[in-house]
C-alpha cells in the first residue's frame, strides 16, 4: 500500500515504452519505516512534468498517487525529495582509487602481463574511473567499480598469505583487475542523475561482462584469469559461465569467486555507505 506520509528510498527507476508508444516510468521504492518494497508507474505526462534527479538512486523522497491493488503497484501523480543521494565518489577519490590499482599492477611481475592489463587500464581510463560495480546488488554508484576491484585487490593480498605458493599472485592480482572489467562496456552511467542503465549496443554481441573479460583474456593467451573470471559468479544461473559445482572445477577457479563475494557482502554495499 501506499502511505503518503512515509518517506521512500529510491532502488531502482527505468523508462520504457507502452504498447501505444508512449513512454512508462517504473519506479521501485523501500518504504524505510518497514523496508517493504513498493513498485510504481509513471505516464508520460507526469514523467515530462518531473525532474529526472529526483529519481536518483537512494534519494529519499515522498510519494503521491493511487494504490491498484489488481497489479500490486502505485500509479504516481507527484512527487517531493526529501533528501538528496550522492552521486557517488568524486573526482579526487577516484584518482586516488586508480593509482592504488595501478600500483597493484606494478606487482605483477609477469611483464606481458603487466602490459597486457595497463594498457587495458590506461586505454579505458575515464571509463573505468566512473562505472558502477552493479546496477543494484553492491557498489551501485560513480566510482563502485573502483572501490570494489580495490577492496578485492586487498582481499586477494590476505588470501595469497594461505595459499601456500600455489598460484602466482600475478594471475590473482590480474584477475582481481580484470574479473569486472567489462561492466565498463555492460553499464552506462548518467554523471547528471546518477541512474545506471544496461548498454544495449552491448548486449547485442555479449552475454555478459564475465563473457567479455573471458575472451580477452583467453585471445591473449592468459588461460587461468580467463577461467577464474569465467567462474566468479560461482554457479551458471548466477551468471558463471563455469559452475563451481563442477566436480572438474579447478581449485584456482573458487579464488576470484569467493573474494568477489566478500567485497559484496562487505565492502561499500551501496551509495549510502560512502
Amino acid at each position: 500500500m501506499l502511505d503518503t506520509n512515509a518517506i521512500y528510498e529510491v532502488i531502482t527507476f527505468a523508462i520504457g515504452d507502452t504498447k501505444a508508444g508512449s513512454k512508462m516510468g517504473k519506479l521501485q521504492v523501500k518504504n524505510l519505516d518497514d523496508d517493504s518494497v513498493l513498485n510504481c508507474i509513471l505516464w508520460e505526462e507526469t514523467l515530462n512534468r518531473l525532474d529526472s534527479k529526483l529519481f536518483r538512486t537512494n534519494n529519499h523522497i515522498k510519494l503521491n498517487g493511487t494504490y491498484n491493488e489488481k497489479y500490486n503497484n502505485c500509479l504516481i501523480s507527484d512527487i517531493k525529495l526529501i533528501k538528496e543521494a550522492k552521486l557517488g565518489l568524486d573526482e579526487a577519490q577516484r584518482q586516488s582509487l586508480f593509482e592504488k590499482i595501478t600500483g597493484y599492477v606494478n606487482k605483477i611481475q609477469d611483464k606481458k602481463l603487466s602490459e597486457f592489463v595497463s594498457s587495458l587500464l590506461f586505454e579505458y581510463e575515464e571509463q573505468f574511473k566512473i562505472t558502477p560495480a552493479a546496477k543494484m546488488m553492491h557498489h551501485n554508484y560513480i566510482g563502485g567499480l573502483l572501490e570494489h576491484t580495490l577492496e578485492c585487490l586487498e582481499f586477494a593480498d590476505i588470501v595469497l598469505t594461505k595459499c601456500n605458493n600455489k598460484i602466482s599472485p600475478d594471475i590473482v592480482y590480474a584477475a582481481c583487475i580484470l574479473h569486472d572489467f567489462g561492466k565498463i562496456f555492460e553499464y552506462k552511467v548518467d554523471m547528471e542523475t546518477g541512474l545506471i542503465e544496461y548498454d544495449e549496443e552491448f548486449k547485442k554481441d555479449w552475454r555478459t561482462h564475465s563473457q567479455w573479460g573471458f575472451s580477452i583474456c583467453m585471445n591473449n593467451g592468459f588461460k587461468q584469469i580467463a577461467k577464474m573470471i569465467a567462474a566468479h559468479h560461482g554457479r551458471t544461473d548466477w551468471g558463471a559461465l563455469i559452475d563451481l559445482n563442477d566436480k572438474d572445477a579447478e581449485p584456482f577457479m573458487y579464488i576470484i569467486h569467493h573474494i568477489d563475494d566478500l567485497s559484496a557482502k562487505f565492502g561499500k554495499i551501496s551509495i549510502s555507505d560512502i
